[in-house]
This record gives structure tokens, C-alpha cells and sequence, in this order.
């Protein structure tokens, strides 16, 4: 990609479009196709380049680097939502540009095989994001009435608040953290369980604050889609005094494509 010249509010107030090309994804289509005016940088016409039976979903702009400001950002995941309504999509990174359309048939050209191949892997398949959140103070609430010791160490230290040693408060703080730890772990895995049978595939990554445990990405088949979000369902229902659930989704599998492009810097 080109060392930019210009900044998108630039090229916005000269009413300029150069030739370079925004690329939201790829699918595979052997005709050209239109989807509306709904790209990055004020509505550009978004259409299709292809190369054999593949082809890149893209938009008019000119070289620059995106800011990934809320509206670029949404407008990015719009287009992409559109398109996967029709089509199995891989998506590319927020603010994919190439200088040509050239370029972007020679992207299509070396990496054929690679896009070809994900393709294939991804067909008719979605993904869907999901946070789980904890109330702390209500687990350890049942961890204090389900767990003996510790109901009786907090006894004792609340009979003895004047005698109660720095040890016993110590050993009680331990006590609930690893009994936290080990309730989190068998939430994580009871979620994992359930929805396990209605997925393809799932990604963790790493929960995001205190309260979140769960912090994950489900692929499922475009036709489990509705047993996918009943499981969801029934298992947050389950656990609705203790945990919150934040479901998103459909999305392209952003998660499960990892395609690296060698692209070339311009001079």
C-alpha cells in the first residue's frame, strides 16, 4: 500500500475519487456484481473485480489510510453484512486499500489457491460472538452457602472479630478466590457444552475486565443458525440470577480466517 498523500476529509472536500480500490472481502462469483452505494468515505458505489471464479468486493478511493472512527468502521461491517447475506464471504482487514484494480487482480491471481481453499472451508457458515459477565458478589454468595469450609471460616472470623488473626482472613480471601477460579471454569465449560453440539468451531479470547468470563467465537452452519441462538437461550435462562449474557452475530468469520498477504509497498 502507498504512503498516503492525502487524508479522507481531503479527498471528501475535493469531491475526488482517484483509482484506488477499498476491499471489504471476497467471495466466490464468476459475474460482476453491484451492491448499492453503501461504501466507506460518504456512499461509493460498491461492485465487484474478479478473477476467474473469485472476486473482491470493492469500493472507489483514493490512497489513503482510514481512521477506524465509528462511522468508517460501520460502514466497513455494513458492507460486509450485506454481502454475506448472498454470499460465503472472507473478510479483509478495516482499511484494505490497493492502489489499482490492476492490484486487485493480482491479489485474486497469487493468492487464488489460498482464498479458493477458505472458501470451500467457510461455506454457509457464520459467526457469532459471545461475552458471559458474572455478578462476583452473588457466586460467592453461593460459594459461601455450597462450600462448608469456607461458610465456616467466615463464622468464626465474624464471632471473633476482635481475636480474628491477619492468617484466618488471609486463608479465607484464598479459599473464595480458588473456589471463583474453579465455579468460572465450570460456567465456561457448561456454555461450551451446550452450544458445542449447534457449532462448527469456537475461539476463546481473553476476557476483557473483572466481571467477563467468557469471551468468545462460535462458527455455525448458516442452517444451525436457529438452534444455535435457542441453545443460547436456554443456557442463559439457566444461569439468569448469576451471569449476563451479550450475544452478537451473524458475522462473517472473522475469527476463523487467517490468510497472511505479502503485499508490496509502493514506491
Amino acid at each position: 500500500m502507498a504512503d498516503p498523500q492525502t487524508s479522507p476529509s481531503d479527498a471528501g472536500a475535493s469531491g475526488i475519487i482517484e483509482g484506488g480500490k477499498y476491499v471489504y472481502c471476497i467471495i466466490r462469483s464468476d459475474r460482476t456484481r453491484e451492491f448499492g452505494d453503501i461504501g466507506i468515505g460518504g456512499g461509493q458505489r460498491v461492485f465487484t473485480v474478479g478473477y476467474r471464479d473469485l472476486a473482491a468486493v470493492v469500493s472507489d478511493t483514493p490512497i489513503v489510510i482510514y481512521d477506524p472512527t465509528r462511522e468508517n468502521v460501520l460502514a466497513h461491517e455494513f458492507v460486509n453484512e450485506t454481502v454475506m447475506k448472498e454470499h460465503t464471504v472472507i473478510p479483509m482487514s478495516f482499511g484494505t486499500v490497493f492502489r489499482s484494480e490492476e492490484d486487485v487482480n493480482e491479489l485474486l491471481r497469487s493468492t487464488y489457491q489460498a482464498f479458493s481453499d477458505v472458501l470451500d472451508k467457510m461455506k454457509d457458515k457464520i459467526e457469532f460472538g459471545l461475552k458471559v459477565l458474572w455478578d462476583r458478589e452473588k457466586v460467592i454468595a453461593n460459594i459461601e452457602r455450597e462450600n462448608d469450609e469456607i461458610r465456616r471460616l467466615k463464622d468464626e472470623i465474624s464471632r471473633h472479630t476482635a481475636s480474628s488473626t491477619y492468617f484466618a482472613r488471609m486463608q479465607l480471601g484464598r479459599l473464595i478466590e480458588a473456589a471463583l477460579e474453579e465455579m468460572g471454569t465450570r460456567y465456561v465449560a457448561d456454555v461450551h457444552e451446550a452450544l458445542k453440539p449447534t457449532a462448527v468451531a469456537s475461539r476463546s479470547s481473553k476476557p476483557i475486565g473483572d466481571r467477563m468470563i467468557l469471551n468468545a467465537a462460535f462458527l455455525v452452519e448458516r442452517s444451525a443458525e436457529q438452534l444455535f441462538d435457542e441453545r443460547v437461550k436456554e443456557i442463559s435462562r439457566r444461569y439468569e440470577d448469576l451471569l449476563t449474557f451479550k450475544y452478537t452475530g451473524p458475522w462473517p468469520p472473522y475469527n476463523f480466517v487467517n490468510i497472511k498477504l505479502k503485499l508490496e509497498k509502493a514506491d
